[in-house]
């Protein structure tokens, strides 16, 4: 044993800002281990029954601590041999050489076993040990020849002060390590740098969001930019940090993406050689340098212009597609919107105001928060009324006049402004040309064509893209799927995350049925206003040489039979309609509607408990299409603009047909 005697006193040392909180004490160790060249750091520790801590260590498999410049490292408090050590904040981890000493925030004792490689190519093993009482002071045990033929340094923590397992066996000690090292390890994940608590690797993608990666080239260099957004903020700034082909931080720079209070919590790590050669001023205007590249330098420039046009176009993402539907949902939840009819045309008025509220708050948030409920019903409602005039592109106007707008924002909300009254005609013109278009290829395949066409490889097809035809707000699970697949596809829809596939074991798991959709928000339940209803259709289609009969029948009916006793299926909270549809029906059916007459249900043939059967024509079909798009006309001027944009698309109503609408919308003013 040989004891070493630094110039200092502990008083000295405890007072020279050693961190004040555990686990900052210990992220010390964690990035001494890093620093030391390790890719694995090893947290290990155990406690008693009453929390006590028996045991607790660090250990990493860096290159050891040398025993011949150990007066250089141990010896000298406030320098390290660590001048370019690893680093988030701007500050390099253990550059005053502290971080040895962190153990007395929460132990009186640590001792370090450390093996080296030595100049003569042996492994060397040997101890260090310091007492809180004598911090000046440090002990260093004969060196011998160690049995392991690998480097590393575990350092090990005694006699503990305010210590106790359950500090470090929680959520918080980890979601710290995970906040401190993730970027670290992110961007070493293909060398598989890690962190083990008690041999489980640390989950850092707890606290991240979003990632992603891409190559930036300028000139004879390759900038590799690796991006991350965290769930939850990690500072008052957010910082570019510039990293040379070590991963060693050079610079960092404000990303000027810190003032919209949105949540962006981002980061970006630069690694190139270019920053090999960098050095920068604290200056923000920096005179040439002569001597090396600082942020004059041309490549400098351009690269910080392109960095900030991608984290420009993350953040108006992240805007649009999180912030800016939460403020419409938040709008919606609080009825800060105007009140609008129930149908089509006031349906697109109110989304064209979503829109633009969106392109306004992708802008500038600030317009829309920490206001009061009265004051978001004021400025909806007045851009609501703005955008039903000629004058709704004088928005832009007045909020230019509010706030100051980027060249790329002014012309994203002018391009928004820019659709007037028509572009809902438009909208609407255009759900009718396509779903005319889809009813009339149904009807030329079923009347005109009916000697080729089957059911898997023609009506199969159309009716995926088209279930509206049986629901607007059903959500297609499967088509053409056997029932085991079927009920996997059902789960995810539910969002039931399952972790493997579910299994069925009967053998009529492989039946497969045409179509199957779900409705995804629930009805009510009428004998119960408490509880809601889940609705599913399974729709079994048939060519249209084929008369529905008994056989057809029988064929959904072992459907409605397997779904009752497959348990995942079956519960009463579930509602199951079985819809078989085909040209024509047979006496048997024609029967069957008799029986169920005073069911009050046109087409259905059989009901037990929450399962029904319907039968239907095409022809049924396609009159009930009619019938339900008779509120998308619902105004005189409106029918006659739409008659004339669909005969213009080459969609030429006979007199019947035009007088059908005529019918159907004069019905619809009446009511």
């Amino acid at each position: 044993m040989k004891k070493h005697t630094t110039k200092l006193t502990s008083k000295s040392i405890e007072g020279s800002g050693l961190p004040s909180d555990y686990k900052k004490a210990i992220a010390e160790y964690i990035w001494n281990g890093f620093d030391a060249g390790a890719s694995i750091i090893d947290i290990d520790f155990s406690g008693n029954e009453i929390g006590t801590l028996n045991i607790f260590s660090i250990s990493d498999n860096g290159s050891g601590i040398s025993f011949d410049n150990i007066s250089e490292t141990f010896g000298n408090f406030m320098v390290s041999l660590k001048a370019n050590s690893f680093s988030e904040t701007g500050f390099v981890k253990g550059k005053k050489g502290k971080g040895r000493y962190s153990f007395s925030t929460f132990c009186n004792k640590s001792t370090w076993n450390t093996i080296f490689r030595s100049e003569d190519d042996k492994f060397l093993e040997y101890n260090i040990q310091i007492k809180k009482e004598n911090s000046q002071d440090f002990e260093t045990f004969d060196r011998t020849i160690s049995k392991e033929q690998k480097t590393g340094t575990k350092v090990i923590f005694e006699d503990f002060t305010g210590m106790y397992a359950d500090l470090l066996d929680n959520e918080g000690f980890e979601t710290f390590l995970a906040n401190e090292f993730g970027w670290f390890l992110y961007l070493n994940k293909e060398s598989y740098f890690k962190i083990l608590i008690n041999k489980k690797p640390l989950d850092y993608f707890s606290v991240i969001e979003e990632t992603d990666e891409k190559n930036i080239p300028i000139g004879d260099y390759n900038f590799k930019v690796s991006y991350i957004r965290w769930k939850e903020k990690i500072g008052d700034k957010y910082y570019y940090y510039f990293l040379n082909d070590e991963k060693k931080q050079v610079f960092r720079k404000h990303t000027s993406f810190n003032n919209k209070a949105v949540d962006f919590h981002h980061s970006l790590y630069i690694e190139a050689g270019y920053f090999d050669n960098f050095s920068a001023t604290k200056d923000d205007n920096p005179a040439f340098d002569f001597f090396g590249k600082n942020q004059t330098d041309i490549t400098f420039k351009n690269l910080v212009e392109l960095l900030n046009e991608f984290v420009s176009e993350k953040e108006k993402i992240f805007i649009r597609n999180s912030k800016a539907n939460e403020l419409i949902e938040n709008y919606n939840k609080n009825k800060v919107f105007p009140t609008f009819k129930n149908n089509s045309y006031d349906h697109l008025r109110k989304l064209d105001l979503e829109n633009v509220i969106k392109e306004l708050y992708s802008a500038q948030p600030k317009i829309f928060q920490s206001l009061t409920t009265i004051q978001s019903k004021t400025i909806v409602g007045f851009l609501n009324l703005l955008l039903d005039t000629e004058q709704r592109e004088s928005v832009l106007t007045i909020v230019e006049n509010v706030v100051k707008l980027s060249d790329i924002e002014r012309d994203e909300l002018a391009n928004t402004l820019k659709k007037t009254n028509l572009s809902h005609i438009n909208a609407l013109i255009k759900l009718l040309e396509n779903r005319f278009n889809v009813v009339e290829i149904l009807k030329t395949l079923i009347f005109d064509l009916e000697k080729f066409t089957n059911e898997r490889e023609h009506i199969q097809k159309v009716i995926e893209e088209n279930y509206w035809l049986f629901g607007e707000q059903f959500h297609l699970v499967s088509a053409d799927k056997n029932f085991e697949i079927l009920l996997n596809n059902y789960f995810a829809h539910l969002e039931i995350n399952n972790k493997k596939p579910e299994t069925i074991e009967s053998n009529e798991k492989l039946k497969r049925p045409d179509i199957f959709v779900s409705r995804k928000s629930d009805i009510p339940d009428a004998t119960n206003n408490d509880l809601t209803i889940e609705e599913n259709i399974i729709v079994e289609l048939k060519r249209p040489s084929v008369i529905i009969g008994s056989e057809q029948f029988q064929q959904v009916e072992r459907y409605l039979r397997f779904i009752i006793e497959e348990e995942r299926f079956n519960s009463l909270r579930r509602n199951w309609k079985f819809i078989l549809v085909g040209k024509k029906v047979d006496d048997y059916i024609t029967d069957l509607y008799e029986n169920q007459k005073n069911k009050g249900q046109k087409y259905l043939v059989q009901s037990i408990r929450n399962y029904e059967i319907y039968v239907m024509t095409w022809d049924d079909l396609f009159m009930l299409f009619k019938i339900k798009h008779k509120h998308l006309i619902d105004k005189l001027e409106f029918k006659s603009s739409i008659i004339e944009n669909l005969e213009e698309k080459g969609i030429n109503f006979s007199k019947d047909a035009s007088d059908e609408l005529t019918k159907i919308t004069t019905i619809g003013q009446q009511n």
